[in-house]
């Protein structure tokens, strides 16, 4: 792996952590892997409201099904 790939994955981790600090501030509920994934989408052009209405509906479907 050259520098270059090696310090934007550091930074991504970074950016990660980051983020899921403040997800755990506002008690969002989500752990990492999920929060990273809800980023590579808003990263590839989803709409970030429709990403949180996706998780809002799981999770009701999840609590539903309880």
């Amino acid at each position: 792996m050259d520098q270059k790939h090696q310090y934007q994955q550091r930074r991504a981790r970074e950016s990660v952590n980051t983020l899921f600090e403040l997800s755990q501030l506002l008690n969002t509920g989500l752990d990492k892997r999920t929060l990273a994934l809800c980023v590579s989408l808003c990263e590839q052009g989803v709409n970030p409201e429709v990403v949180a209405r996706v998780i809002e509906f799981l999770r009701s479907e999840k609590r539903d099904g309880e």
